[in-house]
Parts: C-alpha cells; structure tokens; sequence
C-alpha cells in the first residue's frame, strides 16, 4: 500500500556521502522536528531525473527555503557513490541532500517502489514529491509515468508550500 498524506515516513535506514565517507541516516534523522521537501526519481543520471526533475529544485532552492523548508532531499534506487557523483554532476551538492535507497527499502517500505524489470532496470522508486514535517507526509505527489516530471516537480511544491 502506498503511503498517503497523514502517515508517518517508516523507519528505514539510507545513506549520503559526507566529506568523512558514507553515512547512514535513519529516517528519523532526517525528517524528526524538520519540515522537509522530498522528492524521488527513478534512478540518478537518467535523463528525465537529470534534465527535467532535479534542476528545478536547484532553481528553486532558495524559493523553497524561504518558505519555511529545513531540507530537500532527493533520493533514488541507488548507492551512495552513485549519489555523490550525480551530485556534483549536477551543481547541487551542499545545496540538496542526496539520499542512496541501495536496496529499495524506502521504495518497498512506502509502496513507491517501481518494478522495471521488464526494461532491465529492476526495483526502482517512483518519481514522487512530498512535504514532510516531523516525519509526517503533508503533500504527496506521485507521476504516472516514470518519463515524466511534471506532478512532482518543484513549481506544484512551491504551490503546495
């Protein structure tokens, strides 16, 4: 069952890269006493996530901050080295947080996980958005498609802020 608006994030381990190496974050780490913009993408450096997705939260960065924001977060079916690089790939390392969902447990564990097996992709997180504030889901937008980013893009997060 896909989590909904109202419910709490599960407890799930991920991971980031900080300058002294791999570190894992709970969920509670991250979203505890925190009001937080949280988007996922199917896979870092795939072309919808890199050109359309994630450079509009880059853009909006400091719109998004100002109204209230502690963090956004990206994350993705990916491991933390994956992570890293795609972060300074794309300019937003120190601005977002790149979260490594390695195994899929944040995508299983929140029914935003995506089976793409059939295009040699296999477990994949939907592409979603979602304000959280204190570990609670207060906006969820999820796509339909995973080629598109218009749904949970940053301008519907900036409306929904």
């Amino acid at each position: 069952m896909t989590i909904a608006v109202g419910q709490k994030l599960p407890d799930v381990s991920l991971k980031t890269m900080t300058e002294d190496g791999m570190k894992d974050l709970n969920t509670s780490d991250i979203f505890a006493g925190k009001k937080v913009v949280l988007f996922g993408v199917p896979g870092a450096f795939t072309p919808t996530c890199s050109n359309n997705h994630l450079p509009g939260y880059l853009e909006n960065y400091d719109a998004i901050l100002a109204r209230g924001v502690d963090t956004i977060a990206v994350v993705a079916v990916n491991d933390a080295f994956v992570m890293s690089a795609w972060a300074r790939f794309t300019g937003g390392e120190g601005k977002l947080l790149y979260l490594a969902d390695g195994s899929g447990d944040f995508a299983k564990a929140t029914g935003l996980d995506l089976d793409m097996s059939a295009r040699g992709l296999g477990l994949r997180s939907a592409r979603f958005s979602m304000i959280v504030e204190d570990g609670t889901v207060t906006a969820l937008n999820i796509e339909d498609s995973p080629g598109s980013a218009v749904t949970s893009g940053a301008a519907v997060i900036l409306e929904q802020l």
